[in-house]
Formats: C-alpha cells, structure tokens, sequence
C-alpha cells in the first residue's frame, strides 16, 4: 500500500478538440484503442458499457480495478471529454493517469481546450 497521503490518487479531465471527426464517431475504434492501453499499463478491466446515438457520438464507461476512463464525444462540435482516475493503492498510477490522457489526446489527434488535474 502506498503513502496514505497520496493514496486516492490523480484524476485527469480533459475537454479536446479535434479536426478528425471521423474518431468522433468510431466507437468500435476508440475501445480497441483503450483495450491496447488498458494491456501496456497492466490496468485490470472489470467492466465496460457504451452507448452510441443517433449521429454516431458515443459515450464510454471504462471500470478498472484501479478506477475508471471514461469519453464522451460531440462530432458537432468537433470535441469530446474524458476522464482518467487511477487510484494509487496498489503502486503509484500518477505517472500512468498522465501518460494515458496524452495518449488518449494523440489518438484523436486534438488540441487540448481544458485540463484538469486533481489530486484526490
């Protein structure tokens, strides 16, 4: 177990824009993706639910072990959000909750509009 004043965690929200809509629209895509990432940072997933609407925007619900990434996206607007929390209980993910926010940005090729970072 980890340093208790640090054990809750780092959760990142960021709201993105991107100029390739399509990734906007893809959910099948956008889940393989996360999948890949959930193997490269040895993150145990433990639930997973979507929804797409009727203009092809999704939203995703990813429930690890560790915490949770979760997207929502709006093709309309060329933007989307997203969250990722991981709790630090069993080694330190701070470093991993950074890595996986960048990597979720360079998927979707997109400029960051917001960010957030707060220390749970």
């Amino acid at each position: 177990m980890q340093n208790p004043t640090n054990l809750l965690g780092l959760h990142v929200l960021l709201t993105l824009k991107t100029a390739h809509n399509s990734k906007l629209t893809t959910c099948d895509s956008f889940i393989n993706f996360v999948n890949l990432l959930l193997q490269e940072h040895d993150l145990e997933l433990i639930g997973q639910t979507s929804h797409v609407f009727e203009n092809n925007s999704f939203t995703i619900a990813f429930c690890l072990k560790e915490s949770h990434i979760c997207i929502h996206t709006w093709p309309e607007i060329n933007q989307l959000t997203t969250d990722v929390y991981l709790c630090n209980y069993s080694c330190d993910n701070t470093q991993k909750v950074r890595t996986i926010s960048n990597q979720i940005t360079n998927y979707f090729e997109a400029t960051i509009v917001k960010q957030t970072e707060v220390n749970r």
